[in-house]
């Protein structure tokens, strides 16, 4: 009976550590990459603003090749949804809320927990021919799924996904 109660009480302690530390970690998480791109910057944002065409650079798309995919409404307007369920990348929705022609692309990222988290792309002209791109991401995690914010790192995703769209666009 002894070790059977030192064994809840340490389970109980595993348990407990991590529950407890999430009470002190951040909700809010932020992630972003920007490159260079030797394209005009109407060009990238035409190619931008169309949602599906992450499916071209996207690392978390081009990682589940296998996922289902369902759209509402019309791709590159203000509205249009696209959803995904897939074995490694799970359920979510992408769904544009915001466009200023040329400049940003904004939306909202729904991955099934807690409030939707903003996407963003912003275009600055460099030059005639040089176009910044930042490609970024801001929301709150839930408690006590905020842990894991201690633990991601999505900066190299949006590194790798910018490197395959400058690829794209050459």
């Amino acid at each position: 009976m002894k070790i059977i109660k030192k064994i809840l009480i340490v389970l109980a302690v595993i348990i407990a550590i991590p529950l407890i530390t999430a009470i002190f970690v951040s909700k809010d998480f932020s992630a972003q990459s920007e490159i260079t791109i030797d394209k005009p910057k109407q060009e990238v944002f035409n190619y931008l603003k169309m949602l599906k065409n992450q499916d071209n650079f996207g690392v978390w798309q081009l990682s589940d090749p296998e996922m289902k995919k369902t759209e509402q409404g019309v791709d590159g307007q203000v509205g249009y949804k696209s959803s995904w369920d897939g074995k490694k990348v799970g359920k979510g929705s992408q769904t544009i809320t915001k466009i200023v022609d040329g400049e940003t692309i904004e939306t909202s990222l729904d991955f099934g927990m807690g409030e939707p988290a903003k996407g963003y792309f912003i275009l600055k002209e460099i030059s005639p021919n040089q176009t910044s791109v930042t490609w970024g991401i801001s929301g709150k995690s839930p408690y006590p799924w905020n842990l894991m914010n201690l633990f991601m790192n999505m900066n190299k995703d949006f590194d790798q996904g910018l490197k395959n769209l400058k690829n794209i666009l050459k």
